[in-house]
């Protein structure tokens, strides 16, 4: 069997400590190779299967990935799919899962194009939740995320004309932190306590953030598969894989994401997710005849 690795050009060699994944795959005698996803020379259909990993270049050029993820995915031989892929780029899908009772999510309102009617959407989200959050419907890695208070004139505010999304301000990630489950191959793998910097809200480690595995237990590890099973409902096909970032808001864990294009697998620091997603990957050996 062979398996593209997909990445860019930012990370030629992969995601920070592909060496456990490729131990993992050599264990099973699936042979390898990382890919960078706009190579013109790459043969995407000389495997078995692709799998995303670290893509992370694709925010600023959605469109083209996008139009790359359905050129490859012949056969559902691209995980999750390119259509998983469209649905999971833009947050305005957060709206989606809230109006599903099983999926606890931190609400989510989608705001018009439209610079008039952006006005007053923000407008009504405030006065539903007070003090927000605004972010990009399409966005990784905290760029983009604006607090707005309560108090601040809202034609005053500098907003960039893309796409965005408004939520309440969950206070409490500044002391309880962010929780993220990881779900591959339909099974809890591993979960991992995020907390954010001083001044911060976001928890990416770049900003500051600091990340701690801790056991697969709790409210939030619960909330996680019906997130993925909700997502499955919206996008046609089941998930291969995916992270579900979870906030403490009004009182129980909540759905803040979910990450299912090219969520990182934290292996320089947590191992443990190399093995499912290897075993992921083997899943899929074609069978000759």
């Amino acid at each position: 069997m062979r398996v593209l690795l997909v990445t860019s050009t930012g990370w030629i060699d992969g995601e920070p400590g592909h060496e456990v994944l490729e131990a993992a795959l050599d264990a099973r005698g699936i042979e390898w190779a990382w890919e960078v996803w706009d190579d013109a020379e790459v043969d995407w259909q000389a495997c078995d299967l692709i799998a995303v990993r670290a893509t992370w270049d694709y925010v600023e050029r959605a469109e083209e990935f996008l139009a790359w993820a359905g050129r490859v995915d012949v056969g559902a031989r691209l995980l999750n799919g390119a259509d998983v892929f469209a649905w999971n780029l833009d947050k305005s899908y957060l709206a989606q899962l809230e109006a599903r009772d099983e999926v606890p999510t931190v609400p989510t309102r989608v705001l018009a194009d439209d610079p008039r009617e952006r006005v007053q959407d923000l407008a009504d989200a405030r006065a539903e939740f007070g003090d927000l959050v605004i972010k990009p419907r399409t966005g990784a890695g905290g760029v983009g995320v604006m607090i707005v208070e309560s108090t601040h004139p809202l034609d005053e505010l500098e907003l960039p004309d893309v796409g965005l999304v408004a939520q309440p301000l969950v206070a409490s990630v500044r002391d309880r932190g962010e929780v993220s489950v990881f779900v591959i191959g339909g099974e809890v793998t591993s979960m991992v306590h995020k907390t954010p910097g001083v001044g911060e809200i976001r928890v990416h480690e770049h900003l500051g953030g600091r990340y701690v595995q801790v056991p697969v237990a709790g409210e939030a590890a619960a909330a996680a598969l019906p997130a993925m099973r909700a997502a499955a409902a919206f996008t046609g096909r089941p998930l291969d894989y995916g992270r579900v970032d979870l906030l403490h808001h009004d009182g129980a864990w909540r759905v803040s994401e979910v990450e299912a294009i090219e969520p990182a697998l934290y292996l320089d620091t947590f191992a443990d997710n190399a093995e499912p997603f290897a075993a992921l990957v083997g899943a899929r050996r074609p069978v000759h005849t």
